[in-house]
């Protein structure tokens, strides 16, 4: 059978790292006897100098024609001076989120034991393991809420959660707990904001569903907080759209880069993956990017989008192996790895594949 997937390069790095994960597939292919059809497409910064819109209809079709789509990081600086729903993270992609109704991020982070030494925290802090999963809310909140609107003195935004809205991706956070170490913690701000008290109430009555896994809630200050003093606390953490793109990010350093934090945004029908890092237009080009978030994304869409989770385990070890022998891009080679380009990385995963 053939698995069809939409490949949208993007912007920056994206093409580059994106290159890296098709070599992957392809080895997946051969190994497994497997067949993807792929389709190329353009959105953000790329689809604007090409189509003069972020979000071309071309994509929108291949989109809704697939069963998964592979997206790579968009954006920039030049396209900074478009207005608001004219960039491409505006009109691009969250506008594709929108349009394919993906309502859950999932966000897994893993620190390798391999590369503790260049995590960002104290060696008395990392003693235990860290594999945990940001669950944020995707379709609604402060990204999406009216009204909204910018002036030349003033500038506003409306955060807004509806009660199914909340128990939607609640589920979703209890679900993926129960397959893991069976504990949620819910963050939000219930001590000032309306949408936080009612998101705590709902997320307390799903819980009621889910009597095995354990639920404690606890404010977004200290959960950042929480991150950096404790991190291994943390098995799911179920929370909105504004605080889970914040969270994840922190969350992301403790892995030692932006570069090893892949993402999955699921919905009701089509699932996209993409890694959590920006576009990086200052190393575009250099070869020196780490295309291990956009490998580690297609190993998310094996699991979730096709079912090939024998595949999708082959990636997750693959990536580890080369960790673990010392090959590392720059932004994770700290003082002891063998830096290596974007190319020889995905030369490496490949051949820990076959």
């Amino acid at each position: 059978m053939a698995y069809k997937i939409a490949v949208l390069p993007g912007d920056g790095i994206g093409p580059e790292v994106m290159k890296e994960a098709l070599k992957v597939l392809k080895v997946l292919e051969k190994k497994y006897q497997l067949f993807f059809e792929i389709k190329e497409g353009y959105i953000g910064g790329s689809a604007i100098e090409r189509y003069g819109t972020p979000l071309p209809d071309e994509t929108l079709k291949y989109c809704s024609e697939s069963e998964a789509i592979l997206l790579g990081s968009i954006g920039g600086p030049r396209w900074d001076h478009l207005p608001p729903e004219q960039r491409p993270e505006i009109g691009g992609l969250l506008q594709l989120r929108k349009t394919l109704r993906l309502f859950a991020n999932i966000r897994p982070v893993i620190l390798f034991e391999d590369l503790k030494r260049i995590s960002p925290l104290s060696p008395s802090v990392i003693k235990g393991k860290i594999d945990l999963v940001t669950v944020r809310e995707l379709s609604s909140g402060i990204y999406f809420g009216q009204p909204r609107g910018l002036s030349e003195d003033e500038g506003y935004d409306t955060m807004r959660y509806r009660r199914e809205e909340v128990e939607k991706i609640a589920r979703v956070g209890f679900e993926t707990a129960g397959k893991r170490r069976k504990k949620v913690t819910s963050v939000d701000k219930a001590n000032v904001l309306r949408s936080s008290m009612l998101w705590r109430r709902v997320v307390s009555e799903v819980a009621e569903e889910y009597p095995d896994v354990e639920l404690n809630h606890m404010y977004v200050d200290n959960a950042a907080m929480q991150l950096i003093l404790n991190p291994s606390q943390f098995d799911v953490i179920l929370t909105t759209n504004l605080f889970g793109d914040i969270l994840s990010d922190e969350s992301a350093a403790i892995a030692g880069s932006l570069g090893m934090l892949p993402s999955a945004s699921l919905g009701d029908n089509i699932h996209l993956y993409e890694p959590a890092g920006g576009s990086a237009p200052d190393i575009a080009g250099k070869g020196i990017a780490n295309p291990i978030a956009q490998i580690l994304s297609l190993a998310l869409m094996l699991d979730y989008s096709f079912d090939l989770s024998r595949a999708a385990a082959d990636v997750v070890k693959a990536v580890e192996n080369t960790i673990k022998k010392g090959y590392r891009t720059a932004d994770i080679a700290g003082n002891d790895g063998k830096p290596v380009s974007t190319g020889k990385i995905g030369d490496l995963i490949c051949e820990e594949i076959r």
